[in-house]
């Protein structure tokens, strides 16, 4: 399927603009102690981010692993981002899996504040490379 320029650029602002909405879901779980539930947000702040990036480049997919192999592969092993980002989206990626499939799954408060703080400055990054900031 192709999209228009148009819509490709509507359709990236949007994806952006959930990544944007999912810090304050996160905030307001994490200040309700729903630790796991923000585990979950956290990453798809993330995810929503690198489907704007796929729009921006042409590569569309709705399967997680293929989108984080791809920006992997492009962005990261080719220098254009950090390779710290790479690992924040791997780790995000691996504990929301955890988080959302294993049995009795906990997430200590101070973890969660962590990757909560990697989310934003992820989502920023992503964003000031697409020039959205």
């Amino acid at each position: 399927m192709t999209i228009e320029k148009e819509d490709r650029e509507n359709l990236i602002l949007y994806r952006l603009e959930q990544a944007e909405d999912t810090i304050d879901d996160v905030k307001l779980l994490i200040d309700n102690d729903r630790l796991r539930s923000a585990i979950n947000r956290i990453y798809y702040g993330m995810f929503y981010s690198l489907l704007a990036l796929g729009l921006a480049n042409e590569f569309e997919t709705s399967k997680h692993t293929q989108l984080i192999g791809w920006f992997n592969k492009t962005f990261i092993y080719n220098g254009l981002i950090d390779t710290k980002y790479g690992k924040i989206i791997n780790k995000a990626y691996n504990r929301r899996t955890k988080g959302d499939y294993d049995i009795y799954v906990e997430f200590e408060k101070e973890i969660v504040l962590g990757m909560f703080d990697e989310m934003k400055e992820f989502i920023s990054v992503i964003k000031s490379y697409l020039g959205k900031n």
